[in-house]
């Protein structure tokens, strides 16, 4: 078939009838390259992707989902048999604009601002001994106190009830932004929810009531106590007041100041007056007292004098006239004469009167000044007397109206609280009752299973990841570059029917040899010679110009397919035409010999001995005729000695007529030889088992290399799966691929 003859024209595990997969090359000619130094690659630090992550929950998800279920499944059939819980709620709702009081200072007051901390002081309340004991004693609820440690003795009989009462299975709590509190209530019997809420309720409700009918008495008791010594002390600070004014012989001594201020005024006044008066008066007597007529005429008589003064003057004209006119013999004379006699004798006497008036006048008003004098004195020396005392008698009639005060205002206080005692606050009321509950609030099996499935799968997932973290094993690529600072050459896919058997080599019935299967050709076959072949080309077509010719293959523990990998790479490169040698160097417990069913009778024991030369001990296999082996020889413990020295001087005589030697080495912990081999080779392979090689113990073999300053071009992991890394994804295409397109034949390897 064409499809098929195409296949076969690529590198394949052996060669086929017709030589397809061989590349072109002289088998007679030798290729001679320079030295080999490979020269690793400094990988750089990386995180771990989030991508690695993902791929842990997509390689454990059927477990993941497992657990999850059997979670569920657990928890719905645990909550099916527990005892359904009932719960029932009652109301408080609490007014802080209600007075506290019926009358007094407390029934105006405002309410403060303080919602948060009186609301939790009451929840506090409702939690405390004194409410909740009445309700647990009366429905007989089963109560939580003050329990023991193990190894203590027991708390007494007596101690244990008297002990602070706390319901486990009460609940309070407050909705947001109201002054609403919720008591709930969880029991077995929907009935006893509902009452021992309600009970619990109204039991808050009489104990604030209680609180404070006991504050109000006890104030009561304590303000009558303080009442007696109070009324004795204001009848003490009573009586001295009254003492006091009776000593003074006044009711009150500041209105006494009062009218002596007043009246020493109004005397001060009258007697300036009286001053002035006499003043005027002595200054009238002093003129009237010297005789001139315009004196007697400023007094109060003056009027009078004047018009008598004036009837005399008119007098003395006539009486002139009647003289000149008239003898002094004339009647008429004589009459004019006796007018003005008259009238001179009336002026005379009115000035003496006037005289007389204007001297009394003086002396009255002088008399007067001595009174108004006199009783000014007076009145000043008594209010002098009065207001210094007057100080003491305010601090006593003070101290006396502060008593009775006091005294009136606790006899106030008194009968406020008696009548406040026995007010009912309704500003703490039950707004709504609690009612039995129809369904159960525990268990809620979609509460249960969610959370389950949720929980669950949380913890399945992190262990998944916490199983990833602590696996100390080699199995991802870049794991090992960034931990172990190697690189990972190939990944060998597993075999399972390979495991524990020996892969042999037999002659066929027309002489011809090939390897023994213990099954059919299947995926896992073709995905191994695939790996392989890529190992093969990893490692030799890293660097074109400086091929490694000598290779050593180690791995840091027995089991680890470093045989097999070293049989398989050898067998593959000599496909390619190119001269291979296999050298069995696990003295100790060769296997190639088996593998290919040769004899193990002389070999590289007998060359280290000297008793032969390799070239007279290489064995080959007719069905690969570029590739001759050199079996392991008889063990001895002599020859593994000397195996360094035997090894370097092989490999230079070798190295000319040979493309690749190929070295398979004992494990390298707790054996010396393959150290001595590894720095006479070009190029040192690591093989490990993916998900089983401890990365410690390649660290060791890393690191042990590195001190011989050995050339270790890298790391093959063996019996790789898919789901050990998101890096294998590809070995599940293997098996379809080949199913359908390639055919292979009893002699591929």
């Amino acid at each position: 078939m064409p499809e098929e003859k195409e296949l076969r024209a690529l590198p394949a595990p052996a060669a086929n009838g017709n030589g397809a997969s061989h590349v072109p090359a002289a088998p007679d000619s030798v290729t001679v390259y320079p030295p080999f130094a490979y020269t690793q690659p400094e990988p750089e630090e990386a995180a771990v992707p989030l991508s690695h992550y993902l791929w842990i929950l997509k390689r454990h998800r059927w477990k993941i989902l497992a657990f999850a279920m059997v979670s569920v499944v657990c928890t719905v059939v645990v909550s099916s048999r527990l005892t359904p819980i009932y719960e029932s709620t009652a109301t408080i709702d609490i007014d802080r604009q209600a007075p506290a009081a019926v009358i007094g200072q407390d029934a105006s007051r405002a309410a403060p601002n303080d919602s948060d901390q009186f609301l939790a002081t009451q929840v506090k309340i409702i939690e405390s001994d004194s409410v909740l004991r009445p309700v647990a004693e009366r429905f007989k609820l089963p109560i939580s106190g003050d329990a023991t440690l193990p190894g203590e003795p027991p708390i007494p009989t007596v101690r244990a009830q008297n002990a602070p009462i706390t319901l486990k299975k009460l609940k309070i709590t407050r909705p947001p932004n109201t002054y609403l509190l919720l008591i709930s209530y969880r029991s077995p019997d929907a009935e006893l929810a509902a009452n021992v809420a309600n009970g619990i309720a109204e039991s808050y409700i009489q104990h604030t009531y209680d609180i404070r009918f006991r504050a109000t008495a006890g104030l009561s008791a304590y303000m009558e106590k303080q009442i007696e010594e109070l009324r004795a002390k204001m009848e003490r600070s009573s009586a001295a007041l009254a003492q006091f004014e009776k000593d003074l012989s006044v009711i009150n001594p500041e209105e006494k100041t009062s009218i002596l201020s007043a009246r020493l005024l109004q005397l001060n006044t009258e007697f300036t007056t009286a001053q002035g008066d006499r003043v005027r008066q002595q200054a009238a007597y002093n003129s009237v007292k010297s005789g001139s007529m315009e004196a007697a005429q400023a007094s109060t008589q003056g009027e009078q004098l004047r018009h008598l003064a004036d009837h005399l003057d008119e007098a003395r004209e006539r009486f002139a006239t009647v003289a000149a006119q008239y003898g002094p013999g004339h009647p008429e004379y004589k009459k004019a004469h006796s007018q003005v006699a008259e009238l001179e004798r009336q002026l005379e006497a009115l000035k003496s009167n006037i005289e007389n008036r204007v001297s009394l006048a003086f002396k009255e008003s002088a008399n007067r000044e001595s009174m108004l004098a006199s009783a000014v004195a007076e009145t000043k020396a008594e209010f002098d007397r009065i207001n210094a005392r007057s100080f003491e008698y305010k601090a006593l009639k003070q101290e006396a109206d502060s008593d009775k005060g006091l005294y009136e205002e606790l006899i106030r206080k008194i009968k406020e609280a008696g009548i406040n005692s026995t007010f009912q606050n309704s500003s703490i009321r039950l707004a709504d009752s609690a009612r039995p509950a129809v369904k159960p609030v525990f268990p809620d099996l979609r509460l249960n299973a969610l959370l389950a499935f949720l929980v669950s799968t949380l913890l399945a997932i992190g262990m998944a990841i916490l199983s990833d973290t602590i696996d100390n094993t080699v199995r991802d690529p870049e794991d090992i570059q960034r931990s172990l600072r190697t690189e990972v050459l190939g990944s060998l896919p597993v075999v399972k029917h390979w495991r524990s058997r020996l892969l042999r080599v037999r002659m066929t019935g027309n002489g011809t040899t090939a390897l023994v299967r213990y099954s059919g050709h299947n995926a896992q076959e073709s995905a191994y010679e695939e790996a392989i072949r890529t190992l093969r080309d990893s490692i030799l077509l890293s660097d074109l110009g400086h091929r490694p010719r000598s290779l050593l293959i180690t791995s840091a523990a027995p089991r680890e397919g470093k045989t097999t990998a070293s049989m398989r790479l050898a067998i593959v490169h000599s496909l390619q035409n190119r001269k291979t040698l296999l050298i069995d160097a696990d003295l100790r417990r060769p296997g190639i010999h088996g593998r290919f069913d040769i004899s193990n009778d002389r070999g590289l024991s007998t060359v280290i001995r000297g008793e032969a030369n390799w070239r007279e001990v290489l064995q080959r296999c007719p069905e690969y005729p570029d590739l001759d082996i050199l079996p392991a020889g008889p063990a001895s413990r002599t020859a593994a000695d000397r195996l360094g020295a035997t090894i370097e001087k092989l490999l230079a005589e070798a190295n000319p007529d040979y493309d690749l030697i190929v070295v398979d080495a004992p494990p390298l912990l707790g054996f010396a030889e393959p150290l001595q081999m590894a720095v006479v080779v070009d190029g040192v392979i690591v093989m490990a088992l993916a998900g089983q090689t401890n990365r410690n113990a390649v660290n060791g073999v890393l690191a042990s290399l590195k001190r011989v300053k050995a050339n270790v071009i890298g790391m093959a992991l063996n019996e790789v799966r898919k789901d050990m890394s998101d890096r294998y994804y590809y070995y599940g295409y293997y098996g379809k691929y080949y199913s359908k397109y390639y055919k292979p034949t009893s002699t591929q390897v």
